[in-house]
């Protein structure tokens, strides 16, 4: 039996009016696809201002009632979702069990809680307020760290797969991050400037990635990593993210970007390329992995 769909409105209004930016996937969890001008438009763009209510992801979130109105009318069958990071607050932990996922209660302090849809949680902490980048928490196989350049689909949006609604458990309201767990989200260093282009030597960088230390624009190349992830086509985008996240990999182990940057940069590059999050943290993990850098 098919689960009715819920009337997103009241949940959307509710969340905006705590100060969380919301906006709507298509009904795959994929963003909705940019409109053609935004899709052709080029690396000036700024899709931070873009009036466009749908086009970005989650830089389309508002928590402008009309436009929220404006935005559940035209995507009706679409998923409701947050931004997280700063710009609400909030930094969300993803349990997935179906990837190893569990609780850590030395980690994870009670806090408000969703029940997803494909049968994990969502545990919402108020942001520490130093940059915390979305990506997989290091060391925890089937938890992901949703926060800045991160989202979360929201109640009571209905998981595509399963047909089962997103759901609120319990009333707990929004806790500080324990200690123990800020630790953990900032186990890389905050983003800095780019290092300089610095000479590497074989000792301290793999062959492939020495090569990349002679660099004489480290800008430009990576413009050109993430240009062709725009320009990418429907069907070759993951794999070409994936080549991307490998020519960048060869860039933070030679010293031209910290790994917080390349991170940022290249989820930046996915989610305007309308991968979702598990697609894009896959194929960085693994062009970092093939290239020998840490993550």
């Amino acid at each position: 039996m098919t689960t009715p769909r819920p009337s997103m409105l009241p949940a959307a209004v509710t969340y905006a009016d705590q100060g969380w930016p919301v906006f709507v996937l298509g009904r795959t969890k994929r963003p909705v696809a940019n409109c053609e001008p935004c899709a052709q438009a080029g690396p000036d763009h700024d899709r931070e201002a873009c009036p466009c209510l749908t086009c970005h992801s989650f830089y389309a979130a508002t928590t402008d009632r009309n436009r929220i109105v404006a935005m559940l009318a035209a995507v009706p069958d679409g998923l409701l979702a947050i931004r997280t990071g700063t710009a609400a607050g909030l930094a969300v932990i993803d349990i997935d069990p179906r990837n190893g996922g569990t609780l850590d209660r030395s980690l994870m302090t009670p806090t408000a809680a969703v029940a997803t849809g494909g049968g994990g949680w969502h545990l919402y902490y108020r942001h520490p307020g130093h940059p915390v980048l979305s990506r997989p928490l290091t060391g925890a196989p089937g938890i992901d760290i949703k926060a800045d350049g991160g989202l979360v689909v929201a109640p009571p949006s209905l998981h595509p797969t399963t047909g089962r609604p997103y759901q609120w458990a319990g009333t707990r309201p929004v806790a500080e991050m324990p200690p123990a767990l800020i630790a953990a989200v900032a186990a890389d260093p905050p983003m800095t400037k780019p290092a300089p282009p610095r000479s590497c030597t074989p000792a301290r960088v793999s062959s492939r990635a020495g090569e990349a230390g002679g660099i004489s624009n480290p800008a430009a190349l990576l413009a050109a990593h993430l240009a062709a992830v725009a320009r990418a086509p429907e069907g070759r985008r993951r794999t070409t993210l994936y080549g991307a996240a490998r020519g960048i990999a060869r860039m933070v182990a030679a010293g031209h970007l910290t790994t917080t940057e390349a991170w940022a940069a290249l989820t930046d590059a996915g989610h305007t390329a309308d991968q979702t999050d598990r697609d894009i943290n896959a194929a960085i993990t693994g062009g970092f992995h093939a290239e020998g850098v840490p993550t």
